[in-house]
């Protein structure tokens, strides 16, 4: 009936996370799910709204149960104050601080209409514990949930007891309060386990991400802070040679000076092209955050990450940028997507080599007719460095967009040792 709605407004957004703009609105009703604007929150309300169809019971009651006029009068305000109370608690937890004293006082409301309408109207109101259990399970705390319903159905059964209801009425209402109130605090802890999820993949991807800088802070300092000492060393002595009048050996200092520094600069150069780099790992956490945004799926391995763990560092660039760019595409363009699926293969030319294969499909829409833009001619120009290719079109049964990204499976061989 209700289900949590996650207070937290900000997403985190890692370090090669393809840029997203305004998610799509889906009337798909996500449990946990952020609520950020006012129509997301509106469709919210709108599906539990829907639940509200079991207060047929009362209505019929009041429609055609002959009561008197102070008796209807009574029995709609109830009602309304009732459905009011219902919508207002799911706005409140929809909000940034959730407001407990203020659900706490909703629910207390709700509880007392419904005991007050079942005495004093009949046994077709009993139907309202149903939703109080529910918003019960809802706002009270996990470890004290299932004996807050079992408290709950207890209370619906003496009720009835005391309104005089049928024996089979009090059964099945007690009864379907206790699962609905059950239901919902399975609901919650579901809720809060997706939470979770989603704040782990978020920290999997900022620690990959911190892991490549302090990577290449290691390689900085290695690098500099030994070619820095020995232009420093060079220096002085190329100095004191020239102090002694020895301009041939001073020349040959600043020569030296001169290799090291621009030996130095192609190392720099080097590490800060392998932390520009993208990596499977950062790329594929990367997407989930992206996808999750617009609502959509991803379906992929967790072993996928591992699937080439010794490929060389240029391939499996290569691979981790058409990732990206296969998932900036589909959050962008992949109208009605709701699923993206990434597969890792491998491929064997007539040739005998062998290639490495990464597939991201999507069940949009599918490009139609327009033309590859400059994200795929461009990556098609990065798998050409390294030798692979690039092959795009729509997916099975003619569904969707597929990008399919190719590189020889060649991997980086173990240094040779000298012997001594």
């Amino acid at each position: 009936m209700m289900t949590d709605m996650s207070d937290a407004r900000r997403t985190h957004r890692t370090d090669g996370q393809p840029e997203v703009g305004v998610a799509r609105v889906s009337l798909i009703n996500v449990p946990g799910s952020p609520i950020e604007t006012r129509r997301q929150l509106m469709v919210k309300v709108s599906w539990m709204l829907l639940w509200m169809v079991y207060l047929a019971y009362p209505v019929n009651d009041l429609l055609h149960g002959g009561h008197d006029v102070l008796g209807q009068v009574l029995g709609w305000v109830s009602l309304a104050v009732f459905l009011v109370g219902y919508v207002l608690l799911v706005v409140y937890r929809s909000m940034t601080g959730m407001r407990p004293r203020e659900c706490r006082a909703i629910v207390a409301m709700m509880v007392t209409l419904a005991i007050s309408t079942s005495l004093t109207l009949g046994e077709s109101f009993l139907t309202l514990f149903t939703y109080a259990s529910v918003c019960v399970a809802v706002i009270v705390p996990v470890r004290y949930a299932l004996g807050s319903v079992l408290g709950m159905a207890a209370l619906t059964a003496a009720t009835g007891l005391v309104g005089g209801a049928g024996s089979d009425t009090i059964a099945t209402l007690t009864l379907t309060s206790f699962l609905s109130g059950a239901a919902m605090t399975g609901m919650q802890r579901l809720v809060a386990t997706m939470k979770e999820l989603r704040e782990a993949r978020a920290a999997v991807a900022h620690l990959a991400a911190s892991e490549e800088r302090l990577r290449l802070a290691r390689d900085l300092h290695d690098l500099l802070g030994h070619s820095l000492s020995l232009i420093t060393l060079k220096s002085e002595l190329a100095g004191r040679f020239m102090d002694a009048g020895k301009d041939e050996a001073a020349r040959a200092q600043v020569a030296d000076i001169e290799q090291v520094a621009r030996q130095s600069l192609i190392d720099v150069r080097e590490a800060v092209t392998g932390f520009r780099r993208p990596t499977l790992p950062v790329e594929l956490a990367a997407a989930r955050t992206a996808l999750a945004a617009a609502q959509i799926r991803l379906e992929a391995a967790p072993e996928l990450v591992d699937t080439w763990p010794s490929l060389a560092n240029e391939e499996a660039g290569a691979l981790a940028w058409a990732l990206r760019e296969a998932v900036t595409n589909i959050v962008r363009h992949g109208e009605g997507a709701a699923v993206c699926t990434v597969r890792a293969d491998e491929s064997w030319e007539p040739s005998g080599e062998r290639y490495a294969v990464l597939e991201i499909t999507d069940d949009g829409r599918g490009p139609g007719k327009s033309q590859p833009g400059n994200g795929l001619s461009g990556l098609e120009e990065r798998l050409a460095l390294v030798g692979g290719r690039l092959e795009t079109g729509p997916g099975a049964r003619g569904r969707g967009f597929r990008l399919r990204a190719s590189v020889p499976l060649r991997t980086v061989s173990a240094p040779a040792v000298n012997p001594l």
